[in-house]
Formats: structure tokens, C-alpha cells, sequence
């Protein structure tokens, strides 16, 4: 493929996307002084906790209904040689290696779950082993985003033309500067018909204020390091005070909820997701969506 078409396939945004991926990699490696044997911030953890979940929220949300009904699976040996392309192909190339395998019948979901995803991790595992350097690893994520992003831009948004747009407005933890997890999941909402928001590196005071300023119908906090669970609980009731909709719904999600899925009833929120997908899915089930003859009558 020709550096022309390359570059008007993934020129806009890329930088940006090159950025995202490459500070928090960049912090990680100078708190690591180093060392690789950090247990909260590795590289690894971070390709587990941040990277992957991206993937896997960025393709079509219109499949969020057919999880599961997957086309010709990707083969152990195929997911395990195409794990080492981002290392040394563009993202132009890598992304002919992927329309290949949708071509022989794989869907985008089994692209994301059986081949990106083992891909990202083993760009970690390749870092812990001494394999990659820094800069290996920043490209490789970033050609798997921008394929992802590729495929995700091909399909329609499943918008519903029956219905108004539910709203939601997302947004990091206050303090928390792991804001990609956030645009992109409120891509996810946006592309499957909602009229979503997206607050970047958000104080706890512009958090609440927006969420007076509208009736949202949903909010969602994303989590992308640990913290006190009282504390989530007080941001929780404060945003269920300031918010203009009594009835709002509140999500949480991220590592620490992913892994102690009763944090979610502790902290008072309504519900999560393990990824994008599934918190649609729940968010839609919570959310009734009006129709445009009973908002016509307000």
C-alpha cells in the first residue's frame, strides 16, 4: 500500500492518538528509573488495565447484540504469528493482514477479542522479557489503535430513528489523568445513537456543574487506577445531588471494578461493564429511551 493512500487513511487524528498512547507510557517508564519490576504502573499492567479495553470498546457497537455469534474463529497459530506484525508493519499494512482475516469470514468482534487484544498483550509480555524497547511498544499500540480505529470507521453507527436519543455524559475519576478509556467509551455510546459527552482530565467541581447544567440520563465514571471506595461513594451521592435529572444513572467502571464487581452496590452506582459493549448493553436495559409521539407531549 502507497504511503499516499497510508497516510490519507490514517492521517487525521494520528498524532493525537500517537500522543495518547505514548504519555502514559512515557510516565511509566520514568517512574520506573529503569526498573521493570513496578507493580501497579508496568508497562504490562497498563497494556492490560488501559490499551486492551480500548480495542475492545472502539469496534461497532450494532454488534453489542450479537456477542457470541461469532463467524470463522482465529486460530491459535494465526493469532500468534500476527502478534508479532505491529513491531515491524505500518498501520496501513497491518491493516490489510486484518481485512484478510474479515475477508475469510472473521467478524470485527473476533478481530478484536482474538487477535488486537493478544496482540497488545504480547507487545507486555515482550517489553518484560527485554525483547521491545519503549519505542517498540508506543508504535506497535498505536498501529493496532489506528487498524481499530480503521475498522470501527467503516461501520454504520446503529442509530435508533424511532426513539429520542438518550443522553449520558462520561468522564475520568477527578484527579485521575487516564482520560482515554473515557473518549472512547463515550465514542461507543455516541456511534450506537446517544447523545454522549466526554469530560477530559475533569475537576470534581466542572464534573458536578455540568451534570447540574443538563439532565443527563446517564453518567459514567471511569476508573483507571485504584481508589478509596468511600471516596467513590461520596462522588457518587454528590453527583446524584447536583444532577438536574433526580432519576440520573450512574456507572462505574475500571480495573479495580472489574475486578470486585460489588463495589458497584457498595459506592450506591447502578451498574458497569466489563468493557464498552457490556455497559451499553446495561445502560440501554436501565435507560428508556422515549418515543418521539410521548416527548412531543411534554
Amino acid at each position: 500500500m502507497g504511503d499516499s493512500k497510508a497516510s490519507g487513511m490514517f492521517g487525521a487524528g494520528s498524532a493525537v492518538l500517537r500522543g495518547v498512547i505514548a504519555a502514559p507510557l512515557e510516565r511509566v517508564r520514568k517512574k520506573a528509573s529503569g526498573s521493570r519490576d513496578e507493580p501497579h504502573d508496568s508497562v504490562n499492567a497498563m497494556i492490560e488495565g488501559e490499551i486492551i479495553p480500548r480495542l475492545l470498546m472502539a469496534h461497532n457497537t450494532g454488534t453489542v447484540h450479537a456477542i457470541g455469534k461469532r463467524d470463522r474463529p482465529i486460530s491459535p497459530d494465526d493469532a500468534s504469528r500476527f502478534a508479532m506484525l505491529p513491531l515491524r508493519l505500518e498501520a496501513a499494512s497491518l491493516l490489510e493482514e486484518v481485512d484478510a482475516f474479515i475477508a475469510d469470514g472473521a467478524s470485527v468482534e473476533t478481530i478484536c477479542l482474538d487477535l488486537l487484544a493478544p496482540a497488545a498483550r504480547m507487545l507486555g509480555v515482550m517489553w518484560d522479557r527485554d525483547e521491545c524497547d519503549f519505542i517498540d511498544v508506543t508504535m506497535g499500540l498505536w498501529r493496532l489503535q489506528e487498524v481499530m480505529r480503521e475498522i470501527a470507521a467503516r461501520s454504520p453507527a446503529d442509530l435508533p430513528s424511532l426513539n429520542v436519543p438518550r443522553s449520558a455524559l462520561f468522564a475520568p475519576m477527578p484527579g485521575d489523568h487516564h482520560n482515554f478509556g473515557t473518549l472512547m467509551i463515550e465514542e461507543v455510546f455516541s456511534r450506537a445513537g446517544w447523545q454522549s459527552e466526554a469530560l477530559v482530565k475533569p475537576e470534581r467541581r466542572e464534573l458536578l456543574d455540568r451534570l447540574a447544567q443538563r439532565p443527563f440520563d446517564l453518567v459514567g465514571l471511569t476508573l483507571g487506577r485504584d481508589c478509596p471506595s468511600a471516596a467513590l461513594a461520596n462522588l457518587v451521592k454528590a453527583m446524584r445531588s447536583a444532577s438536574a435529572n433526580p432519576g440520573i444513572a450512574v456507572f462505574v467502571g475500571g480495573r479495580m471494578i472489574n475486578e470486585n464487581p460489588a463495589i458497584v452496590e457498595e459506592v450506591g452506582a447502578d451498574g458497569t461493564g466489563a468493557d464498552a459493549l457490556a455497559a451499553l448493553e446495561m445502560a440501554e436495559s436501565l435507560v428508556k429511551a422515549p418515543s418521539l409521539s410521548s416527548q412531543n407531549l411534554r
